[in-house]
């Protein structure tokens, strides 16, 4: 299977070829990143109904949400199918439970139509921040992956992801609202993407790879689970996946994608993410 591959819209699960599985090359640590990730691509319900709310009456954007949503599941199904092959004892929906269980940000309940971005625009904003994250992410994955299951799957996942951007790019773009100015969109970039260390990272990473019987054994120490989720994604970016990230994120917010300063933040970002990648591999090992 060719890394450039391109794969279309619409896809299933049945379309994956599972037969091909070769557990032989299963890379330990991308099997510990697919199964936080499985929780996180399957709990984006959550995020549909929280989003329904902010959009409510704009039936286009709601359009897209649902979509966006249902595609998410998918990835988190498929995911969770490769990690109980690669992984037997791998109990997808008792993780999923505790997850759910754990992890619950205060803007998912209520129902408040309003943003925690600000708004509608900043919403999406947001959202582009985030499949800007997921599609280099699973682009990394699908480029390092020796597995043939996993790197279709990622190959998939990622064409999906670099769509939602898009879907999400046109969502903001068609709101009435004004435009914000360069520094607040600034802002809620930089904002959305602090908030990758969150407990949304680090929890999913422990409830996919601490099962339920382990944890009194093993309590969820935050700081400790986001250097470990840290170390076992960071690995499989290459350069060229945060130039293409930091690319995204320049064109959501108005700046030059292709502009001087975004070559410098992506030179920058790159030796960061380097450093911490290191440290969170020594704190792995």
């Amino acid at each position: 299977m060719a890394e450039g591959v391109i794969y279309r819209q619409g896809w299933t699960l049945d379309d994956i070829q599972w037969p091909a599985f070769d557990a032989a090359k299963v890379d330990p640590r991308l099997l510990a990143a697919a199964k936080g990730a499985a929780l996180v691509e399957y709990n984006a319900p959550d995020y549909v109904i929280y989003l329904k709310r902010v959009f409510a009456g704009d039936a286009a954007a709601i359009a897209a949400v649902e979509q966006w949503g249902t595609e998410e599941t998918q990835h988190g199904q498929a995911l969770a199918r490769w990690c109980e092959l690669a992984d037997p004892k791998f109990d997808f929906q008792d993780a999923v439970r505790r997850f759910r269980a754990g992890y619950k940000p205060p803007h998912f309940d209520g129902d408040s139509t309003e943003s925690v971005r600000g708004s509608r625009r900043g919403e999406m904003i947001s959202r582009c921040v985030v499949e800007s994250g997921t599609s280099s992410y699973y682009s990394a994955i699908r480029d390092i992956c020796e597995e043939p299951v996993l790197k279709e799957i990622a190959g998939r996942i990622a064409a999906d992801e670099f769509r939602h951007y898009k879907l999400f790019f046109d969502t903001m773009n068609a709101q009435s609202e004004p435009d914000l100015p360069f520094w607040r969109k600034l802002m809620i970039a930089v904002s959305r993407i602090n908030e990758s260390d969150d407990d949304e990272l680090a929890y999913s990473f422990y409830c996919g790879n601490v099962p339920a019987d382990r944890e009194k054994a093993t309590p969820y120490d935050r700081e400790r689970y986001v250097k470990l989720s840290s170390a076992a994604a960071m690995f499989a970016y290459r350069r060229h996946h945060i130039v293409k990230l930091t690319q995204m994120v320049a064109k959501a917010i108005g700046a030059a994608p292709q502009g001087r300063l975004i070559r410098v933040a992506s030179s920058l970002i790159w030796r960061m993410l380097s450093l911490r990648a290191a440290k969170a591999e020594a704190i792995a090992a």
